[in-house]
């Protein structure tokens, strides 16, 4: 696993935008093949790597999403990255619903697509059908730990379908591509670029306390999953209710016998 220099189609855009990255600029490290960019910038951030360092890949071999579920990463056919964050506090819990606005922004303003969020780390692609029908075209897995010198760190990753790809039989009703939707060509490095941008701005605003806007966003972003039906495993039993919004600690709110229900962990599965 060597680090190799950054393609063009990715160091020319990211050049272009180096005052809008804030930390991220100037800090990619670009793999043709990996294991997983989350396991490699983990590793980084344990021996005290510092905030803002960036792992890139054209392919993995071993990616993965949430509930240790496989990440499909056919070499350039996507995008695969992680970020090295050392957020506040207050702020950590709310990094993987930062993400999720940011990917969904940085995607619109790359390609004019405008996707929507899925509590909680889906970025998905609409459907009339309604949110269970919908298709999903990114993901984020946020992962914490601490280095030697005690300090915590969060390791963002988030994997975005560029390109049409054979995708397992398992995901492939439910998985899409940009360039599928758009039905033209998309440039991997502008929407890297933009993601990345859209991030530091996203993540500014967390760290400097303005966690209301931050949510304001995601819900804007997720209005068509309101209303919408869910169950869930809790207390040995399986729960029921409708989804209603999301609170400021990023937890969902579920109706459920005309009460309120916070879920702040596991899997949701959308009726």
């Amino acid at each position: 696993m060597v680090i190799e220099p950054l393609p063009a189609e990715f160091s020319v855009p990211l050049s272009r935008a180096s005052g809008r990255l804030g930390s991220f600029s100037g800090r990619i490290r670009w793999y043709s093949d990996i294991t997983s960019t989350n396991d490699v910038a983990a590793a980084l951030a344990e021996h005290g790597e510092g905030e803002g360092a960036v792992i890139v890949a054209d392919g993995q071999t071993a990616g993965r999403g949430r509930l240790r579920r496989a990440w499909v990463s056919p070499h350039g056919a996507g995008i695969y990255a992680s970020v090295i964050l050392r957020p506040n506090t207050r702020a950590a819990p709310l990094v993987p619903l930062a993400a999720g606005v940011a990917v969904a922004e940085g995607i619109h303003a790359a390609t004019g697509l405008g996707p929507l969020v899925k509590w909680p780390n889906d970025v998905m692609v609409a459907d009339p059908r309604g949110i269970a029908a919908a298709r999903k075209i990114a993901g984020i897995l946020a992962e914490r730990g601490t280095s030697a010198g005690g300090a915590t760190w969060v390791v963002l990753g988030f994997g975005i379908n560029v390109r049409p790809a054979a995708y397992p039989v398992e995901v492939a009703s439910r998985a899409t591509s940009l360039e599928q939707e758009l039905g033209r060509p998309v440039e991997r490095g502008l929407v890297l670029t933009e993601c990345l941008a859209a991030l530091s701005g996203r993540y500014s605003e967390l760290q400097h306390g303005n966690i209301a806007s931050v949510v304001s966003a995601w819900r804007r972003l997720a209005t068509s999953t309101f209303g919408r039906p869910v169950e869930w495993d809790a207390d040995g039993g399986i729960r029921r209710g409708i989804v209603r919004d999301v609170d400021e600690s990023g937890a969902l709110v579920v109706e459920v016998d005309g009460e309120l229900v916070l879920v702040i962990s596991g899997e949701v599965r959308w009726k």
